[in-house]
């Protein structure tokens, strides 16, 4: 409600009295602008939020489940010597490497190994293992390495 304030009477007689409005009134021009800018925002940000289709996909009692296991191939220093690799942790010669690794890869989807080589073993030595992981039918080879800096 507007105060009524009373005027003094200077000079000339008035008539009456005056209104005087308050000054806390809402600026709505820029509420306005903000909420336009958010709407738009969020016009922009809905689609990006969908995740997909949702599926009710079928049910099986007798499922296996897929085995995530990484078969890890590691090429010691000693390799040079003995001719000896590590499958995971057990050691085995590099003449059966092929086959151990094939019955490594039953029931696997994906035929791939991760090759951890020494520093010091020459490339040569390298291919030469990655020579005997492709006769036993792995197709694909990562080559493992650290970062530098990291122990």
């Amino acid at each position: 409600m507007p105060k009524v304030a009373p005027i003094p009477e200077v000079g000339r007689a008035r008539r009456g009295r005056r209104v005087a409005t308050s000054l806390a009134e809402i600026n709505v021009v820029p509420l306005v602008d903000v909420m336009l800018v958010l709407l738009i925002i969020f016009m922009v940000a809905a689609p990006m939020l969908q995740r997909g289709v949702e599926v009710n996909l079928p049910v099986a009692r007798q499922t296996q489940r897929l085995s995530e296991e990484r078969v890890y191939i590691t090429v010691p220093l000693s390799y040079q010597t003995d001719r000896r690799v590590y499958l995971n942790d057990e050691a085995i010669g590099i003449d059966v490497l092929a086959e151990r690794v094939r019955q490594a890869m039953i029931g696997k989807d994906q035929r791939e190994v991760f090759l951890r080589p020494d520093g010091a073993v020459r490339m040569q030595e390298v291919l030469d293992v990655m020579d005997r992981l492709k006769e036993g039918g792995i197709e694909r080879v990562g080559i493992i390495a650290m970062q530098r800096g990291a122990k």
